[in-house]
C-alpha cells in the first residue's frame, strides 16, 4: 500500500515507487417524501392542476436551493438563514420531509455561525435537495 510522503511509516523516505491509493466513497442519501401530502395535493386540485402547482413549487425550491448555496459561498450567513427558511417551508408544503429537515439544520448552523458544521450540512443539503427534486418530479408525473 502506498503512503503519502508525510504518512510513510518510515518517515519521509522515498523509493520512487510509492503510490497513493484513493478510495472513492459514495454518499447515498435516503430521501423521505410524504406521499400522503402529495396525494392530498392531487386530490384537492385534480391531477392537471396539481402537476402545475407542484411544478411551480419545484422551480421555487430549486431557486431557493441555489440561493442558499450562493449565500454561503459569498459568506452571507444572514441571507443563507433566510433562504434556508424559505426552502424548508416550501419543501414541507409539498411533502419533502428530508429536504425540509436539512434546510432547517443548515439555517441553524448558519445562524450560530458554526462554519465546520455548515460546510458538512451544505454538502448534504445539495445532495438531498437534488434527490428530493428528482423524486417528487417523478412521483408527480411532471415532465
Amino acid at each position: 500500500m502506498g503512503y503519502p510522503h508525510s504518512a510513510h511509516p518510515e518517515g519521509n523516505k522515498t523509493t520512487g515507487t510509492e503510490m497513493v491509493q484513493i478510495t472513492a466513497l459514495s454518499v447515498s442519501e435516503t430521501v423521505r417524501v410524504d406521499t400522503r401530502r402529495v396525494g392530498d395535493i392531487v386530490s384537492e386540485l385534480g391531477e392537471t392542476t396539481a402537476q402545475n402547482v407542484i411544478g411551480l413549487a419545484l422551480e421555487q425550491l430549486a431557486t431557493a436551493l441555489m440561493a442558499t448555496d450562493q449565500a454561503i459561498r459569498q459568506d452571507d450567513l444572514g441571507a443563507a438563514v433566510g433562504h434556508a427558511d424559505r426552502l424548508a417551508r416550501l419543501a414541507w408544503q409539498i411533502g419533502l420531509i428530508s429536504l425540509a429537515g436539512v434546510a432547517m439544520d443548515l439555517g441553524s448552523c448558519a445562524d450560530r455561525r458554526d462554519l465546520a458544521s455548515l460546510a458538512a450540512v451544505r454538502a448534504r443539503l445539495m445532495r438531498v435537495g437534488n434527490r428530493s427534486l428528482t423524486e417528487i418530479w417523478e412521483r408527480a408525473g411532471i415532465g
